[in-house]
């Protein structure tokens, strides 16, 4: 079994003192690239951010150690192909110097860099962005909103800082009284990392299926799909159009493809190449509108961090129709948008932290086989 990266317990690695002229809160960066060129655009889409400071440019591993010993940085965007030491060489050591940065690697949309990416965040890197390349950079506004949550995010969590109190007042409800046939799990900005905790917690004797929709391009939910399987939770592997859903088994929506599912004795997953929703395909509402159809609202809903308010559509589908949903908290999530949505929303029974998730789950389904209220 190949455990994920702990998560370090709050308060074990303090930020380092702000440099003079930094206002508190600001996040600072550190931008580790080859090409000058990308550096260059990187910190002005950065920059572009009042709320963001890029407080260093490197352009190899070797000189990224170097410069995080003398300079206080919150966030490091580390590129992975890089001479003298590269991406993956420098972040345990990176990681040595200050255990509490967080790293964000940089990664091009192939088979093989979405390998390392992935090889990375069980390694100890807080997230990934798929880097465009130099001369889609500058006009690509998708990758400069991801990597400015990202970065914005990462930096609150490294700091310790509270989250703000959108979650006061929160309406929670009861759980549905049915026993729940499927769970659903919807992720995005940050989930990765999010997915590795949770899956490997729920391990690998589920009562019944999983399903689940992390935004990512189609080069990496492959590569997903295989370092799930190899943390020692539930067995994983992307949905096949037809297939029959067994217990215990985790199946991704693959990327550019809408995973949906159909009923009847057995259910099984149907692939959709219809239009995106929300921006994105795949997306988790037509995976929780089909989950909530075919299991006649027998849907136990997981919405973990995530931009943007995808899901929140078919969460409520599935709660009107007698299911239940559980979301992460504001202070654990890299981005409060997908969880926070359908908490406002009043349709959680259950508002989280990342690590009490899975727990909670096992609970529930434990109690429902038992005929018991969870």
């Amino acid at each position: 079994m190949i455990a994920p990266a702990p998560t370090r317990p709050p308060g074990t690695a303090p930020p380092p003192p702000l440099a003079p002229g930094i206002a508190p809160g600001i996040a600072r960066v550190m931008i580790c690239d080859d090409s000058a060129v990308i550096r260059g655009a990187i910190a002005r889409l950065l920059e572009a951010d009042p709320a963001v400071r890029v407080v260093a440019r490197v352009a190899d591993g070797q000189a990224a150690i170097a410069e995080l010993r003398r300079t206080p940085v919150d966030v490091i965007v580390l590129d992975i192909e890089m001479p003298v030491l590269d991406g993956l060489s420098a972040l345990p050591r990176l990681l040595k110097v200050d255990p509490g940065v967080r790293v964000i690697m940089a990664s091009t949309l192939t088979t093989r860099g979405a390998d390392i990416a992935l090889r990375a965040l069980r390694l100890g890197a807080a997230d990934y962005v798929p880097k465009p390349s130099a001369l889609s950079l500058a006009g690509d506004r998708g990758f400069q909103r991801e990597l400015l949550e990202k970065v914005k995010g990462l930096a609150r969590l490294r700091r310790g800082a509270a989250a703000p109190q959108a979650a006061s007042g929160i309406a929670l409800r009861a759980a549905g009284t049915l026993p729940a046939r499927l769970l659903a799990i919807g992720s995005s900005t940050g989930g990765p990392q999010a997915l590795f905790t949770l899956v490997q917690a729920l391990g690998p004797r589920l009562p019944l299926p999983v399903v689940l929709t992390q935004h990512m391009p189609a080069s990496f939910t492959p590569i997903l799909a295989t370092h799930l399987s190899k943390i020692g939770g539930l067995p994983c592997t992307e949905a096949r159009d037809g297939e029959v859903l067994a217990p215990g088994h985790l199946y991704l929506a693959p990327g550019d493809r809408h995973l949906l599912i159909e009923g009847g004795a057995s259910l099984r997953a149907r692939l959709s190449a219809d239009p995106p929703e929300n921006f994105c395909r795949p997306a988790v509402d037509p995976m929780l509108r089909s989950a909530n159809t075919a299991c006649a609202g027998r849907v136990l809903v997981a919405m973990l961090t995530g931009m943007g308010h995808d899901g929140l559509a078919g969460t409520r589908a599935v709660v009107e129709a007698g299911g239940t949903a559980i979301a992460q908290d504001e202070a654990s999530s890299v981005v409060w948008g997908m969880p926070g949505a359908i908490a406002r929303a009043g349709l959680c029974h259950a508002v989280l932290p990342l690590a009490r998730i899975a727990p909670k789950l096992l609970d529930m389904l434990t109690q429902a086989r038992r005929g018991a209220p969870a």
